[in-house]
Formats: structure tokens, sequence, C-alpha cells
């Protein structure tokens, strides 16, 4: 092989590798083409062509790519809101002048571009215009680099800096037109809720409550003393606590007061779907019935079922055991925190929290969505509403309709919680000592009731029991908004000092409490197995 022939080959392997390195970095490929050039390495007129060769084809794959990002790629849910936003905010793509500007400014180019395939401006009038400022750059490259060779390494550097500042500098100012007003929207909502402590996160608010009970286990000489606080309950009600063992208790003790519970063990999505239907028949239960976990908190896992086909899709998404339990109309719900020490005459009702079900009324004109976030309080909780309602939120409801936002009477899952102590009187107080008096072991807990009026409450009749929680509950009137977040912290230290004296009187009578390792371990299996539960209703 003769010289000419390998100088031939080496010139054309040369120029081909400037125009694949453009296709990755135009700029770095531009500026090596026009060094190359400059040290009469490589032929000037090779070297120029090769690097708008580069350039012009790379512009013309990312308007290929582009046109066919709208057909059906652009169906994806991510791309087709990348595309929307592009076809809306860059409608220069459909000028010439801009996109032919947008060569010499770093950054610009690739949203361009790609706007002007989604466009679909016409490929001839791209192709002409990519083409000639492609030429124009590579010549203003050349030209510098012919003139300062010595500066070829910091220019190119300094392209590829303005080139990733502009792209950054482009996206950031495409997002935040797109998202600066739901931004600022989420901002001021989450310093809404930092003021309103009730709204705060779990692990913020509890977080003084966790050091109360060190001090108490200090003082009463048992950090664990909560767990016997309720002999008649695993761990004395704080964690894995058996509901279904609860209401049986109370079921056979006080059945004309407790709503009918019945407990769906594991097994098969088929035949627990069956055990449920013959529940439903042999006692006469109609829709809707209400489906919960048998150990779970805070309303996690509450559904109510209005047809066997819920119940199905209930089902496939948990395999723990579950209670089947009538649904009781009320209308009204109740939290009342009773107290009794072990071998005391009579009990005492600690806290009354009157529980409100909110709901928004249709204008049919806003959807659901944008009814919550209209509303001075259910905005704060949006995105528990949002998850629970899914795709329904898009919907608008009838002028006049009434949407219900919450079932599950807790706090965490959206229902307003008021101080009920004007429902106070010595007939429920009797009425509810007279229940927990039949419960061998049960000392402190809130009992959760269903019930017609605040008169008939008031009288200790025409109430349901739907739950009674152990000594992990709490004295829910706490978070009514009237109350200041010190009064809260007051209110919890008092029931958390009842608590521990009673696990200490507990104690002296023989009770033995659990180790905390135990109780951690209960802990974290519940958390595992809680996760996995559906978004309550």
């Amino acid at each position: 092989m003769s010289f000419l022939q390998l100088h031939f080959g080496a010139t054309v392997a040369a120029a081909l590798a400037i125009i694949a390195a453009a296709l990755v970095s135009e700029d770095a490929a531009t500026v090596t083409a026009a060094s190359l050039a400059a040290a009469s390495l490589l032929d000037v007129r090779l070297s120029f062509i090769s690097a708008v060769a580069g350039l012009w084809i790379g512009d013309l794959g990312v308007y290929a790519v582009a046109r066919l990002g709208t057909g059906r790629v652009a169906k994806l849910p991510w791309i087709s809101r990348a595309v929307n936003s592009l076809q809306s905010d860059s409608a220069m793509a459909a000028e010439s002048w801009p996109l032919a500007l947008s060569r010499f400014f770093p950054g610009t180019r690739l949203p361009a571009y790609v706007a002007a395939g989604l466009n679909r401006m016409p490929f001839l009038r791209y192709a002409g215009i990519t083409a000639a400022s492609a030429a124009l750059w590579t010549a203003l490259v050349f030209g510098f680099i012919w003139v300062f060779p010595q500066q070829a390494q910091t220019t190119r550097e300094r392209l590829a800096l303005l080139g990733t500042a502009g792209l950054t500098g482009i996206a950031g100012l495409l997002f935040w037109k797109r998202y600066s007003s739901r931004l600022r929207a989420r901002l001021e909502n989450f310093c809404q809720r930092m003021v309103r402590w009730e709204f705060w996160p779990a692990w913020l608010f509890y977080a003084p409550v966790a050091a109360m009970c060190a001090w108490l286990g200090l003082r009463f000489r048992g950090l664990a003393l909560p767990t016997i606080a309720n002999l008649n309950q695993k761990n004395g009600g704080i964690v894995g606590e058996s509901k279904m063992e609860i209401l049986q208790e109370l079921m056979k003790s006080s059945p004309e007061a407790t709503a009918s519970a019945f407990f769906i063990p594991e097994g098969s999505v088929e035949e627990r779907l069956a055990r449920i239907e013959k529940t439903l028949a042999a006692n006469a239960i109609t829709f809707p019935f209400v489906l919960k976990p048998d150990t779970a908190q805070r309303g996690a896992g509450f559904r109510k079922v209005h047809s066997l086909e819920d119940a199905r899709n209930y089902l496939l998404r948990v395999a723990r055991p579950l209670i089947l339990q009538t649904y009781v109309e009320g209308p009204e719900e109740a939290g009342v925190f009773y107290y009794r020490f072990p071998g005391a005459p009579q009990g005492h009702i600690f806290g009354i929290t009157h529980k409100r079900f909110p709901s928004v009324t249709g204008d049919g004109f806003h959807t659901l969505e944008q009814l919550i976030e209209q509303d001075d309080r259910a905005r704060y909780l949006r995105l528990v509403y949002l998850r629970r309602f899914g795709s329904e939120a898009a919907k608008i409801p009838a002028v006049g309709e009434k949407v219900r936002l919450v079932e599950a009477g807790n706090h965490c899952q959206g229902c307003i919680f008021e101080d009920g102590w004007d429902i106070y009187s010595e007939e429920l107080r009797s009425a509810l000592d007279c229940i927990s008096r039949q419960i061998p072991g049960f000392c402190v807990g809130r009992f959760d009731l269903r019930y017609v009026s605040d008169d008939t409450l008031r009288a200790g009749t025409g109430f349901q029991i739907i739950e009674l929680n152990g000594a992990g509950s709490e004295a829910t009137n706490i978070y009514d908004a009237k109350n200041s977040l010190w009064s809260a912290y007051r209110t919890l230290y008092r029931q958390w000092k009842l608590i521990y004296a009673i696990g200490a009187e507990n104690r002296k009578r023989g009770a033995t409490p659990r180790s905390a390792l135990s109780v951690w371990r209960d802990w974290r299996e519940f958390s595992a197995h809680a996760c996995e539960l559906p978004i309550a209703d």
C-alpha cells in the first residue's frame, strides 16, 4: 500500500471521526476540527465540511426523533406532559429567526430543535435553517481558533460550560413556568400546616410525648408499665392487640351496645369471599358493611363495602385477618376516653371528642379536587383526600351534591375533631362504667361510639360501640383547632401519667410488664404489615 493511500485513509478516518464526535458533543467536535485545520494536520476544507456535516446530521436527528415523539411514544403519560409543555411553551420553534439564533446561544439549541419537531415545522425549512446556522457557527469557531490557536482547549471547556448552564437555565425556566403556581401553593400549604400544629406529621408531634414517657418511666420505675395498663389486651393495647378479641368481649357482655362484628381469617380470596357471603346471610347483614384489619391503628385499611365486588377488590389487597362489622349509620360519632384504677369503686371520663365528617358541595363547575383546594380546612389534607378519591377527584359534582370526604373517624384520615365535653353527663359516665366493669382486666382506653344525637348520648342510651382502643389510644379532643399546642401536650402528659399509674398499680397486684424489646418487635411486625394496607375510606 502506497503512502498516498495511507494518507488518504487517515484523512477520511479523521473526517468521519469528527462527524461521529459531533453527534456526542457538537462544540467539542467543532473546536477539535478547527484546531486540526489550524495546525495543518487536516485540510481546512475537509475539516470545515466534516464539522458542518456532524452538526447538521445531529440537528436532523433531533428533529426526526421529536417528530416521532408526537405519535405513539408521546401517549406515554410522562412523555405526554413534556410534549405538551414544549408545544405550548416553545412557540418560538414555529418561527425561523428564533430557531436560527438558538445555534449561537449554547443550551437553547436542544429545546428549540425538539420544539420544532413537535410542532411539525416543514422539513425543508428546518433543514435549510439548521444547515445555514451550522455553517455560520462553524465558520465563527474556525476563525477564532485560526486567530487564537492557543485558546482551543479553553474555548472547548467554556463552550461546554455555557452549554450546560444554558440548557439548565432553559429547563429551569420551563419547569418554573409550568409548575411555579403549584409549587407556590404547596409551599404555602406546608407553611400553614406548620403553623397549625394539628396537621404536623406524627414523628414531629409525638417527639415530646416520647420524652414524657421516658420521664414517667423513670418516675414510676418501669418504662414498659403501659403494657399492663389493660390486662385483657396484648401489650396493654399499645400495639398488636386484636380488635376482634376486644369486640367479642363487648358483644358477649354488652351486645345491645356493640356493633356486631365477625372474624375473617387468612386464606385465599375465594375462601374468604365465601365466608363473607355466608356471614352476611347467617346474620342478615345488608350492604353497606365495614371491612378492616384485625390489628391496625389510626383507621388504616378501613373500608365501607357496598358490594361483593368491593369486598373482592379489598381481599385482593389485604391478606391479613379481617373484621367484618355492621355499618352503623350514626349519624354522629364520638370518642370517649375512659379510665378506672384497679380496685376503684368507679371509673371516670377523661375526655370526649365530637367527630365531624367533612364534605364539600358541588357547584356544577369545579372538580372535586378544586372544591377540596378551595375549602379552608380540607386543603391542608388535600393529599390525603386526593389519594382516597384517585381518578374520581377529576369529576365535577352536580350542583348541590354533597361529597363526604372521609368515612373513618380518624384525624389522620381527615376527620375533624372537636372538644365534646358538652356531651358529658353522669348518665353517660355510668353507662360506660357499667360496660367497662364487665370486661375483666380493662382499665383505660377510648370508646369509639356511633350515636343518634347528643341528647341520647347524654342520657347514656342510643349508641353503638364500633371500637374500644387500649392504652395506645389518646384523648383526641386535643386536636380541636381551638386548643393550643401547649394545652395539647399538657393533656397528653396527664393522660400518660394516668396510664403509667394504672400500670404501676397492676404491677403491685402481681402483673409483669412486657419487655421493651418484645414490644419493639411487635411494633416492627405491625409496621411491616401496615404499609400494605389500602387507603382508608
